[in-house]
């Protein structure tokens, strides 16, 4: 008999799933301890078959009524397919069995919180908390579901409990890094890492992080030192790569910044947002081509990036094929019509192609979803000049300074038309304005209209707020 005990209480799992396949196939019933049931149910939710799973659980249910963990293994799996009402019942079951079980009120918490019935989902993440040794995985439960609520504050203390648990949660440390950037706390955000990596400088998550609080701080050289670390720990870490590219661009460092995008190649397929990205650094080197050629390959991967068909008329543009470049202006465009700087482009384009009613309407759209675009507003008034819509230009010029009050550079150019118009009086107003917000872009005014360097009245205005 002490044989037969040792043989069944040291069965080894597979042996356990090849026993009770054979007694499925013999329509037969065996005998299974509770261990070797445990991991035959744990053979098949590896195998992703939970309807197997469930079966066996049957059986272990029947041969071990009391044991509260098949109840627990029974309301996981309906939970994996989707049956929750029967997960609440085999948990009840589970609870009067073993009322300190933390693992109850844990999936418990899990499905109220999948129900988005936020309270009930933290009381039993709270009474498992009170039961549970390891409390990390509870304590990041309890962060999401602040997240949910848009608690963030919340959500940050229970994330810090649970780094405090267990320092190597990654997952905590990336939802930190993301309720520090809802709740722009940057300085914030670098003063923890900062301290984290104190306690655990090879942790690559945690100098990752800090690189992503430095970028978005737009410190950009100790962003690309943070993610330099990272990459030392984690050499295929090709995210912190990207993110190091992204960098470098906003240093105008693009030469650099291409390389360090196609390292991310040697460490996972290459994907259209950075093919995208690096078509973007040649474009900004003026190689239209090498940017084409990569842009192409973005929109080859996914049609439904705007930016890259964007990218490819822009590289047209340059090369004067404005034509061409409207084509592809509209392709990014039929994907996002809200982006301001879509309509700006196909604005440019259609001007210079002389359909100036079309650019007309184009720069209308753009200033009408981004009234803070100076450009726009300047250019877009221009031709409403050029087309001798002198009246409409003022109008137009009114609004920009209506949206746009400390822009010098609009209070310049209403001077000009409003001297175009004969409107003296209001034009020196609106120049002694101009010079009170920015004397030094007094030039602008005579870039537009060289004539009023001769008109002594101005120059000697433009010289009381030079002096």
């Amino acid at each position: 008999m002490e044989e037969d005990f040792e043989f069944e209480f040291t069965e080894d799992p597979k042996f356990s799933v090849e026993r009770y396949e054979e007694m499925i196939r013999n329509k037969d019933q065996y005998f299974f301890d509770a261990q070797a049931f445990e991991n035959i149910i744990d053979y098949y939710i590896e195998k992703n078959d939970p309807i197997k799973a469930l079966q066996v659980v049957d059986y272990a249910v029947n041969q071990h009524p009391f044991a509260a963990i098949f109840f627990i293994k029974q309301a996981q799996l309906f939970v994996a397919t989707n049956q929750l009402d029967s997960a609440f019942e085999a948990l009840d079951k589970a609870e009067l069995l073993e009322p300190s079980e933390a693992d109850i009120f844990l999936i418990r918490g899990n499905i109220f919180q999948v129900l988005e019935r936020h309270d009930e989902a933290l009381d039993n993440y709270n009474k498992a908390l009170a039961l549970a040794e390891n409390t990390d995985e509870i304590l990041l439960h309890i962060a999401m579901v602040y997240q949910n609520i848009g608690d963030y504050e919340s959500a940050v203390a229970s994330l810090k409990k649970c780094l405090e648990q267990n320092m190597e949660n990654q997952d905590a440390l990336y939802e930190l890094a993301f309720c520090y950037d809802v709740l722009d706390k940057q300085e914030e955000s670098i003063q923890f890492y900062k301290q984290y990596i104190d306690n655990e400088p090879y942790s690559y998550a945690a100098w990752y992080n800090l690189g992503n609080a430095y970028h978005k701080m737009a410190h950009y050289e100790m962003a690309i030192d943070a993610y330099d670390y990272a990459i030392l720990i984690k050499e295929n870490f090709s995210s912190a790569y990207f993110n190091k590219g992204n960098s470098l661009v906003h240093l105008d460092r693009f030469s650099e910044a291409i390389e360090v995008y196609k390292q991310t190649f040697e460490y996972e397929p290459p994907n259209a947002d950075t093919y995208c990205a690096i078509g973007e650094c040649y474009e900004k080197l003026e190689q239209m081509e090498e940017a084409r050629a990569y842009y192409k390959k973005a929109v080859k991967m996914d049609s439904k990036l705007a930016d890259a068909w964007f990218g490819i008329g822009v590289t047209l543009d340059f090369e004067d094929r404005h034509f061409e470049a409207l084509h592809f202006y509209n392709k990014a465009l039929a994907i996002d019509d809200k982006n301001p700087d879509y309509w700006f482009a196909i604005a440019d384009a259609q001007y210079k192609l002389g359909k100036l009613e079309e650019s007309e309407k184009a720069y209308a759209k753009v200033i009408e979803l981004n009234p803070l675009d100076v450009e726009a507003w300047l250019d877009y008034s221009s031709i409403l000049y050029e087309q001798t819509k002198l009246i409409d230009a003022i109008e137009t010029m009114a609004e920009a300074i209506k949206n746009n009050p400390e822009a010098a550079e609009l209070y310049y150019r209403m001077v000009a038309y409003l001297f175009a118009d004969g409107q003296y009086n209001e034009a020196l107003n609106c120049l002694e304005i101009a010079l009170k917000i920015d004397p030094e872009k007094h030039e602008i005014l005579f870039e537009y209209l060289p004539q009023l360097q001769n008109n002594k009245i101005i120059i000697d205005i433009i010289n009381k707020y030079l002096l």
